[in-house]
Formats: C-alpha cells, sequence, structure tokens
C-alpha cells in the first residue's frame, strides 16, 4: 500500500486538547469487520462486548516528566530538553532532543531550575539529538525525584495549549506501573477503576505488557513506499503470566483484546513458531500495515489517529483498510474528537 491512501483532511477543531471529564465517558466507535456494522456508543459501554475468559491486554508503561526547560551557561539562553531515554543510569547520561538545536553544541553547560540540575553536552546524535550528562551528586532516587519536580509532562506538540497541573494525572493510565514512556498509551487512558472492576466482575481478566513509547510514535511516514519505512525501536516487555492467561484464552476461542497499538506491537513482536505467544524482551521495530495477518488478537481498542500515521495503518490493517477509513469518513461527519485525549474506537 501507499502512503497517500492514508491521506484525510483532519478538521482542526476535532484534535482534543483536553480529555474527556470522566475518562470513561468518552465515545465509543464499535465498528464489526465481519458485517461492517458501525455503533456509536459510550466508552463504558465496552463491558457488553467481552465475555468471561476474554482477555483485555493493556501496556502498563508509566510516563514520566520529559520536556525540560533550562538555560545555556553564559548567554542564559531559554532551552528546551526532551528526554528521550536514559543511556547510563550511574553516569546520568541521555539521549535528547534539543530546541533551539542551533545554539547547543558539545561542551555546552545547561542549567535547570534554580542551579538544581546542571547537565553538559558530550555528543550531537542527529540535527535535534544530543547525548547529555546531567552533573549530579546524590542518589538515584533524589535525581529521578528533582527530574520529577522540573520537568513538565510531555503532552504532543498538535496540543496546542499550555500544560496544566491536571495533565500530570491525565496524561497517564491508572495501571501505569514502569516508568519509561515520553508518550501515553493513549487507548488505555479511557479505562477507569469502576470499568476495570465491571469487567473482573464479569470473569474477563485483565493482563499486561511493558512497552516504552518514544517520540517514533509520532514521526510522520516520509516515503511513499510503505515497505521502505522504517519504524524507531521501542524497548518492550512481555511476561510469563500475559504469555500463559493469552495462550489460554486462544487455546477456548476466547476474545482476546489488544487496548492500544503499543500492546498489539508487542504481542505481535512476542509470536511463537506454533502461532502462539511467547514470554519476550528487547527491543521491535515491528511496522504493521496492511495486509498483515495478525496472530493473536481478535479485537482492538485504539483512538482516531492522524492521517498518513503508522498508527492509522495498524487499525487498517486490523479492521480491513476500506471499512477502517470508512469509519474514519463517520467519525469526522459526528465530531469525535481526534488524537491523544479524543474518543476511542473498538474493531471486533
Amino acid at each position: 500500500m501507499k502512503l497517500s491512501e492514508f491521506k484525510f483532511d483532519l478538521p482542526i477543531g476535532l484534535v482534543a486538547l483536553y480529555p474527556a471529564e470522566n475518562r470513561d465517558e468518552s465515545r465509543l466507535m464499535v465498528v464489526h469487520k465481519d458485517t461492517g456494522e458501525i455503533e456509536h456508543r459510550t466508552f463504558k459501554d465496552v463491558v457488553e462486548y467481552f465475555d468471561e475468559g476474554d482477555v483485555l491486554v493493556n501496556n502498563n508503561t508509566k510516563v514520566f516528566p520529559a520536556r525540560l526547560y533550562g538555560n545555556k551557561e553564559k548567554t542564559g539562553a531559554k532551552i528546551e530538553v526532551f528526554l528521550l531515554r536514559e543511556l547510563n543510569q550511574e553516569m546520568h547520561l541521555w539521549d535528547v532532543l534539543v530546541d533551539p538545536a542551533r545554539k547547543i553544541r558539545v561542551g555546552n553547560k545547561l542549567y535547570f531550575g534554580e542551579g538544581d540540575l546542571v547537565a553538559e553536552v558530550i555528543d550531537n546524535t542527529t540535527s535535534r539529538g544530543r547525548t547529555i550528562r546531567f552533573l549530579y551528586d546524590g542518589t538515584d532516587e533524589e535525581f529521578y525525584k528533582t527530574i520529577d519536580s522540573l520537568g513538565e509532562t510531555p503532552l504532543p506538540k498538535y496540543i496546542k495549549r499550555e500544560t496544566e497541573p491536571e495533565d500530570r494525572e491525565r496524561f497517564q493510565t491508572i495501571y501505569a506501573k514502569h516508568k519509561g514512556a515520553v508518550a501515553a498509551p493513549t487507548a488505555g487512558l479511557h479505562f477507569t477503576r469502576q470499568l476495570m472492576k465491571r469487567l473482573e466482575i464479569k470473569g474477563v481478566d485483565t493482563t499486561s505488557i511493558t512497552l516504552h513509547i518514544g517520540l517514533g510514535t509520532f514521526r510522520p511516514v516520509d516515503v511513499e513506499d510503505l515497505t521502505k519505512h522504517k519504524m524507531d525501536s521501542e524497548n518492550f516487555r512481555v511476561d510469563e503470566q500475559t504469555v500463559s492467561m493469552v495462550n489460554n484464552a486462544l487455546d477456548n476461542k476466547k476474545r482476546v483484546c489488544a487496548v492500544g497499538t503499543t500492546s498489539m506491537r508487542a504481542l505481535e513482536s512476542s509470536v511463537s513458531a506454533s502461532g502462539r505467544l511467547k514470554p519476550k524482551e528487547g527491543w521491535t521495530d515491528k511496522f504493521i500495515f496492511p495486509p498483515y495477518d495478525f496472530k493473536i488478537c481478535n479485537a482492538m481498542i485504539t483512538n482516531f489517529h492522524m492521517p498518513e500515521s503508522t498508527l492509522l495503518m495498524m487499525a487498517a490493517a486490523f479492521g480491513g483498510y476500506e471499512l477502517i477509513m470508512k469509519a474514519y469518513d463517520t467519525a469526522i461527519k459526528e465530531k469525535y474528537r481526534f488524537l491523544t485525549y479524543g474518543d476511542a474506537m473498538l474493531i471486533i
């Protein structure tokens, strides 16, 4: 398939700037693969589509406050530093993006807060990328606490407003556990404790994978031939408990639902030769676009995505290209809210 086949006009007014007042009261579009039927529901109705023995697999990665604002030594110029990933915990080495990049050279020192934190630029990695070392003498725990207090919730740039204190809670799933993501697994943002309890009472099992989402999730595809696109690698883990729960559901012909594209990527990156799930830990750069033969899941929850994005391509691979593009047309007509803080789609 070609990139241009995933183009559509997204009215700017449909990009959600804020989440729904209550997480599980966002809208839910239900897309039925076998009949092509499209239903309009509320997210908390998702319980009705699952039965005892079905399994929902979510991503329990935790977003850290990755956006720091600092000043360059001598000039005092304001610099944005976006923490991508920690390279070496002992030395406090990080991969970062800097803005404006032209001002930041190897050897520069950057100051954050009232000098609470100082970093030195030690390498150029890409046009905007740098490797920096934080000069910090305290314990690891104190270091992360400092980052936590100085850092800002890394809302995507397309949410064109200032970050607010509430974002710290709302840009995080209620089951977030393992810190390491710079973006939230958005399909999971709709779940509340009450909703999880209702699923549990119905006998629906919930389990987790961990995939730490990097900025590559927002990177535009810039090649028309999709086979030439290279995904950024992301670190993930699928453990024994999830494997046994999922394989048991598959053996009993139950529904296995990926909560979000990141859960789906992790699961599809951990398939055994016999077409079952196996434990795995490492990096995945798996790019899923139509046509694709899904091995594990027969249901998927996802938000509404950007035109020409790899996330839309995965949804189209799962639901069928024509049906998903029709669903997106419907979503625009019905004024569904798009992207991170927007509404959800269940494909079954």
